[in-house]
């Protein structure tokens, strides 16, 4: 009897742990200790096809097409079928629809958290990379809740107040008083940073020498008064770091924290590009997204999770014609052999003059069919690609909202 009652014991000992193990298998292993959510304008399929061609030919892989994982999202607003940056930019931090122009407050007036907020609460640490400003719609629906994303002095105090890890990116002047800044309420937020322990980087040589030891101090990088430069045009001296540059300092420094960490990192200046019907540079731009993404694959480790998501689309930028198989480079930009432009976008400030009896203009080596100020967004459903713990998750035909999702399950 004695015997028996040891081996029942013994048994259930057995089936606890055996429970145990698969508990931990399934729900706390699988955690990733790193998640990067890539974002970026005109993330789609045809946009990907012109950047590799740009970028080395019909044969050229990026880096973002290693990436296993693949779904495409709607990616419409609450009020209109085709989204601005602010509210496809909210659907992604937030997991909500919301209006035009607004940031993280849903329709009825409620506040959505963020992801960041969202992985703080959870003992995260957090970041934020971007190559424009910190206060853009794109970045600023990651930590902030607005009624007009245009109003940037109140969301560079909100992104003071979240007390992120790690802030890189520019608009300085958003967070510096006049008449070196732009702020009329007399506060210097980047004084009222330092004054809390961060690090405050100014240039690419801080970037590589400063990285913040183990429970060190937090990094803020303002690297110039408005965006950076484009990748191709960064100043000389050294003063604007590359996406990559910035992506790696942030794995770098947040990957050090025991308790992991969600990095954001924006894109911002391929919108900027694609504003102006500037394909050379929305395709450049989208390459330093790529370089950034393989950064990431190579530093942050497989027990990271990496996600690539689309935003709005900006101007419907296509590649026309039959360049050749190797054409890449400048041979994408004017007239092909076709005798149609190799680029071309649907609206923006490169279509024909509005007004008649004026002089037609030079045709521009990426012309819009229709003139407008700048480019209007078009309706597309943007690509989510990802790699590591979660990510087998993206397939099919999905809301941009479940990007928001998929990571809140891996927090």
């Amino acid at each position: 009897m004695k015997q028996r009652n040891h081996l029942l014991a013994l048994a259930l000992l057995a089936l606890f742990i055996g429970s145990g193990v698969l508990y931990f298998r399934a729900y706390a292993e699988q955690k990733p200790f790193g998640i990067i959510l890539f974002v970026g304008e005109g993330l789609t399929s045809s946009r990907l096809a012109a950047a590799r061609l740009y970028d080395g030919g019909a044969d050229r892989r990026l880096a973002i097409n290693s990436l296993p994982h693949l779904a495409l999202l709607t990616t419409h607003s609450a009020d209109f079928a085709v989204p601005d940056a602010a509210s496809a930019a909210s659907a992604l931090a937030c997991g909500a629809k919301v209006n035009h122009r607004t940031l993280g407050i849903d329709p009825a007036g409620r506040k959505r958290a963020t992801l960041l907020e969202l992985a703080k609460q959870r003992g995260r640490a957090t970041g934020l990379v971007t190559n424009t400003r910190l206060a853009d719609p794109t970045p600023a629906a990651f930590y902030a809740h607005a009624a007009d994303c245009r109003e940037r002095a109140p969301l560079a105090v909100q992104l003071a107040e979240a007390s992120l890890d790690v802030m890189l990116g520019g608009g300085r002047n958003d967070f510096e008083p006049v008449p070196g800044g732009t702020r009329r309420d007399g506060r210097n937020l980047v004084r009222e940073l330092t004054g809390r322990g961060y690090k405050s980087l100014a240039n690419t040589s801080d970037l590589l020498s400063e990285v913040a030891p183990a429970l060190g101090p937090k990094l803020l990088g303002l690297f110039g008064t408005e965006g950076l430069a484009f990748g191709g045009q960064a100043p000389a001296d050294g003063s604007q770091p590359r996406l990559a540059n910035l992506v790696r300092t942030a794995i770098e420094t947040l990957q050090k924290r025991a308790g992991g960490y969600v990095l954001v990192v924006d894109a911002g200046l391929i919108e900027r590009a694609a504003l102006a019907n500037d394909g050379e540079h929305a395709l450049q731009e989208t390459l330093e997204l790529d370089r950034a993404v393989d950064q990431a694959l190579q530093y942050a480790g497989s027990k990271t999770l990496v996600l690539v998501a689309g935003g709005e689309s900006t101007g419907g930028m296509t590649v026309n014609g039959y360049p050749l198989r190797q054409d890449h480079g400048v041979a994408l930009l004017g007239m092909n052999a076709s005798g149609l432009p190799s680029l071309a976008w649907a609206t923006g400030p490169a279509g024909p003059p509005p007004t008649p009896n004026t002089a037609p203009s030079p045709t521009p080596p990426a012309p819009a069919a229709f003139y407008a100020p700048y480019a209007a967004n078009v309706a597309d459903d943007a690509i989510a690609a990802g790699f590591g713990p979660g990510s087998e998750r993206l397939r099919g035909f999905v809301d941009n909202t479940f990007v928001f999702e998929l990571i809140r399950s891996q927090l």
